[in-house]
């Protein structure tokens, strides 16, 4: 039987229908799965989790996956989590950012727990060692927020004459300071001016990008951001329908119409994920399995919406991407 999540919103609030009927009936072991964003948007991430679990062994390729989505709102997770837990899956995996986990290791001590995120996983609180995670949490992190002046350098290969850059930012991220300090470090080596735009809600993004129409900024580079992962169809559509250059993390965002990204491949730390939940379903312990630091990084540009832009696109670029999307 097909496994789907039955969650009706009800005057905002969200109603969670009894569920412990359709966990018995899995055959194989339960794998919960929990994020902070929308099933859509992580479609090739879920994809990717399969994969590794399903290379992961025959308890893997067995496993039923229970599934949660916050749909972006951040106060759901606790009662999704609470009502994943209430289902005794043998590990949860805890995508959409560090805050997720955050409120699934709040509530449970016993279950194991994966993690995928960007942020610093011992800055989070997430785990006290990255090679020897101590309780039952452990996961892959991509430290998404370390290389944000490659992004400013790359974004300024298509835009040499820029003079301000627009830089769109979630405060609420739990990587904000970092990823602030490494703009400002940036700021400083390129000698580009920089125009900061705070967003943690839709309304707030429409009006930031309301602010930027003000503004004038020559391009715009969208930082790393669970939320705004989430958000990718409205952020790519805004960008392009105010002709702002864009770079991205995710190359979902230059797949599905972006200028540019260049970061981590997320579809390779779920996959990752995948096979450590694989993992704990074979007997090793959360503690056993060091912190994965994801370091393959993904060029990929959209030659389509460089030329819409009216932008040409570097030769050094064409060869070093790992993507040109026609």
């Amino acid at each position: 039987m097909r496994r789907r999540d039955f969650i009706t919103l009800l005057g905002g609030a969200a109603t969670i229908w009894p569920l412990v009927s359709r966990a018995q009936e899995a055959t194989g072991p339960l794998v919960g799965y929990i994020s902070s964003r929308s099933e859509q948007p992580d479609t090739p991430f879920v994809a990717a989790f399969r994969r590794g679990l399903a290379e992961s062994g025959d308890l893997g390729k067995s496993a039923t996956i229970e599934f949660r989505w916050a749909d972006n709102y951040s106060d759901r997770l606790d009662g999704l989590a609470a009502d994943l837990i209430k289902l005794k899956p043998a590990v949860i995996l805890a995508g959409g950012g560090a805050g997720t986990a955050l409120v699934v290791q709040k509530l449970t001590s016993s279950i194991p727990i994966v993690f995928v995120n960007g942020a610093d996983p011992v800055k989070a609180g997430l785990v006290d060692s990255i090679s020897r995670p101590e309780g039952n949490v452990t996961g892959v992190s991509f430290l998404a927020t370390l290389i944000m002046a490659k992004r400013l350098d790359l974004l300024l290969s298509f835009v040499p004459k820029a003079k301000t850059i627009a830089i769109l930012v979630n405060p609420k991220n739990p990587d904000f300071a970092t990823m602030k300090s490494d703009l400002e470090a940036a700021e400083r080596s390129l000698k580009i001016a920089m125009q900061t735009y705070n967003a943690s809600s839709e309304d707030e993004i429409d009006n930031a990008f309301s602010q930027m129409v003000r503004q004038h900024p020559d391009a715009l580079l969208i930082g790393d951001d669970s939320f705004f992962n989430g958000m990718r169809r409205k952020l790519i559509a805004l960008s392009l329908r105010y002709a702002l250059p864009s770079i991205f993390d995710l190359r979902e965002f230059a797949t599905e119409g972006g200028l540019v990204s260049y970061g981590t491949s997320q579809t390779e730390a779920y996959q990752q994920a995948g096979g450590y939940v694989g993992r704990i379903l074979g007997g090793t312990k959360p503690n056993e399995l060091p912190v994965v630091q994801s370091t393959r990084f993904e060029l990929v540009i959209n030659r389509t919406t460089a030329k819409a832009l009216g932008l040409e696109i570097p030769d050094k670029l064409v060869a070093l991407a790992d993507e040109v999307i026609k």
